[in-house]
């Protein structure tokens, strides 16, 4: 049986003595498209602080392609694109290839001689996420989806197995949304890779998602699609932590 990518026991966190995780156990499978959904402040960042070693827990235990993460060293087989990718200055006189090699750095070193092997890389990356035709223009001549995807290609470029994504389409309008959503379907089923998705956008989970967990705190749902769509509204409003009057989703 192949072992989780992730897997959490019981992991536990507070900070100046408020509860931010308590007693969250999950796995994301190898393939999975998951999608990480709760309210702010729910300790959903915490999470993947935690995952990228970022944080440790108070208790419990986190494992990593089958490792316990104090043992895991293989940072390079995990890609992340931060929330704070759709605030970058638009003004960063480099070019897409420029933008998308710094994914190489931890890789292959600050010094270390870049080869056309590392070229072919980036280009390959590029190429996954749609915008070779872009590769040596200046960034932030580029709109807010296309700069998304140039992120998404930075993760890539050290060909991670499980990709993780924090809110990536806030600021991104709606058209650039169901573009970015098809690229991340792309990436899932065409090659191969995990993905792990921190978003309030439901709607978008129950199409696309493999998995939906509900943090707010606690571990309040980990399922499929289906039966995220069958919870109540109370169900709803109780893992919010306010009342949810209607939850629509487009098909």
């Amino acid at each position: 049986m192949t072992e989780p990518i992730i897997s959490t026991t019981s992991i536990t966190y507070a900070y100046e003595s408020k509860n931010i995780l308590t007693a969250i156990n999950f796995e994301l499978k190898k393939g999975a498209l998951m999608g990480l959904v709760g309210p702010n402040g729910g300790g959903k960042t915490t999470l993947i602080k935690m995952i990228l070693g970022l944080l440790r827990p108070d208790s419990g235990t986190i494992r990593l392609f089958g490792q316990p993460i104090q043992q895991f060293k293989d940072w390079s087989k995990i890609g992340f694109v931060s929330q704070k990718a759709n605030t970058f200055n638009k003004g960063f006189p480099a070019t897409v290839f420029e933008v998308v090699s710094m994914g190489l750095t931890a890789k292959i070193g600050y010094l270390k001689f870049f080869t056309g092997k590392h070229r072919q890389q980036v280009l390959k990356a590029i190429d996954q996420v749609g915008m070779r035709d872009y590769a040596y223009q200046n960034i932030g001549h580029l709109s807010g989806g296309q700069q998304q995807r140039i992120f998404i290609a930075r993760a890539l470029v050290s060909d991670p197995e499980l990709l993780i994504l924090d809110e990536p389409t806030v600021g991104v309008d709606q058209e650039n949304v169901q573009r970015f959503y098809q690229l991340l379907h792309e990436l899932n089923r065409k090659h191969g890779i995990t993905l792990m998705l921190v978003t309030h956008d439901t709607g978008a989970m129950t199409r696309h998602a493999t998995d939906v967990v509900c943090l707010n705190e606690t571990l309040h749902f980990h399922g499929d699609p289906e039966e995220y769509e069958k919870l109540t509204r109370q169900d709803l409003s109780e893992l919010y932590g306010h009342p949810i009057n209607s939850l629509t989703h487009e098909h």
